[in-house]
């Protein structure tokens, strides 16, 4: 199973790459092609594009989503 996931938040242009094994966060430079690039083409069309997760969920803080508190 993958521990790398590739996220965007609502309303900012950045995409972040995840990496759950490492512990590490980084930016990602946006693609200049290939199906990541036709993933973010999509994203800045304001469609959301999910594959391979089953939840996600916006919070205001880590301690929100530690309390179990979301925005939902």
């Amino acid at each position: 199973m993958s521990k790398v996931v590739v996220i965007g938040i609502e309303g900012e242009k950045d995409l972040w790459v995840v990496d759950l094994g490492a512990l590490t966060v980084e930016r990602l430079d946006l693609p200049k092609s290939g199906g990541l690039k036709a993933v973010a083409d999509r994203r800045a069309k304001g469609e959301n594009v999910i594959k391979g997760a089953d939840v996600a969920v916006v919070v205001k803080s880590a301690d929100a989503a530690m309390s179990g508190h979301y925005e939902g």
